[in-house]
């Protein structure tokens, strides 16, 4: 081997190795400090009806003030005071400067709702081909036809990209680190999904390492979502400083999954659940959540381009369900099941006033 190449190694090897004066995962007496200071967290999975993916949401060209302001306030009139929002890292990598301040205009609308935020950086899930500029239309009834992995496949031919995403990363978070208005940062959504398995690993570690390096005032986690992944799970737990995890199952497996993680001592937040096929519903799971005070977001807000509420596995033109997969409202505001919207609102009507007090507090 040259030495150039060898020195070139040695140098990406340090570049990448956990520095000395990194944060250390908050302990259970500090996240639960930090948790009583929170309303109880509720909301949802949130891209505008308007947005196919991710990139499609962040872009200047599609950027739609109009659409996000009027679907979270649909979310704020039942109570809903979280919204667990994806990011692109194309996004930043075509106008970093652009796409910061897209944040804080989408910060600034969430804030007059009482809406706080909690952003998602990468993601195993769905299509590795993505680009900047026009996104494809969605396909006819299938469901997430658009939604974008991040960085998806790229990163195992790219080695460069590493770098990229660093800059990325450490440059959001130094910009919003002490912004009250984002309640926590996801690192990474359900790695070793779609076949990534293993190939995860150096991302995921990574990811890790650049958040500990910033002085945060927000907490980190990533979610935990299969039980078929022992050795990412107890990864994810031990790097998280509160507790959160996905469940699309009934309550059996909820309660199951809640009693398991509650042996952390942490905090504990759903950020994924709601599938009503599969009986993860408002009415059986949401009581669950507030009694416990776990916080709940379900996936979907309103029923728009990314289709989820149609189910997975759907090839193209078939009917609408008369029962959504996911999702709460039509582009007009109409719930799907007014009875639902209804379960919320009365689960929610002490969360309202907290909320309001927690957020006259952080101003």
């Amino acid at each position: 081997m040259r030495l150039n190449t060898l020195t070139a190694i040695l140098l990406c090897i340090l570049h990448y190795m956990p520095s000395s004066a990194q944060s250390k995962t908050w302990t259970a007496e500090q996240a639960n400090a930090w948790y009583r200071q929170q309303p109880w967290m509720t909301g949802a999975n949130f891209t505008p009806s308007t947005a196919v993916n991710q990139l499609e949401m962040w872009q200047a060209a599609t950027f739609d003030t109009a659409t996000i302001s009027r679907e979270l306030g649909w979310a704020a009139g039942i109570g809903m005071n979280c919204m667990r929002v994806y990011l692109h890292h194309v996004a930043w990598q075509e106008d970093s400067s652009g796409f910061k301040h897209r944040i804080g205009q989408y910060l600034a609308i969430a804030d007059r709702y009482h809406i706080r935020t909690m952003f998602v950086f990468f993601d195993d899930c769905w299509n590795n081909d993505y680009a900047p500029g026009p996104q494809p239309a969605p396909k006819p009834s299938v469901h997430n036809s658009g939604w974008l992995k991040d960085p998806g496949d790229r990163i195992d031919t790219l080695p460069l990209l590493m770098d990229t995403l660093q800059r990325y990363v450490k440059d959001i978070l130094n910009t919003y680190k002490n912004d009250p208005r984002i309640c926590i940062w996801d690192l990474y959504n359900e790695p070793a999904h779609f076949g990534h398995g293993d190939k995860s690993w150096p991302l995921l570690r990574n990811v890790v390492a650049w958040a500990r390096s910033i002085a945060l005032s927000q907490p980190v986690t990533i979610g935990v979502w299969s039980a078929k992944f022992p050795d990412f799970n107890e990864f994810q737990l031990r790097n998280s400083d509160i507790i959160t995890f996905h469940n699309y199952r009934d309550t059996t497996s909820l309660l199951q999954a809640v009693d398991t993680l509650a042996t952390y001592g942490k905090p504990v937040i759903c950020t994924e659940y709601m599938k009503r096929p599969a009986n993860s519903l408002f009415k059986t799971h949401l009581p669950i959540f507030r009694n416990k005070n776990i916080g709940a977001i379900n996936w979907g807000l309103v029923a728009g381009k990314t289709q989820t509420w149609y189910p997975q596995g759907n090839k193209g033109g078939e009917a609408a369900p008369v029962i959504w997969y996911h999702d709460i409202f039509q582009q007009d505001g109409t719930p799907h099941q007014p009875e639902e919207v209804k379960i919320i609102r009365q689960l929610t009507q002490i969360n309202e006033t907290l909320q309001a007090t927690a957020v006259d507090k952080s101003r």
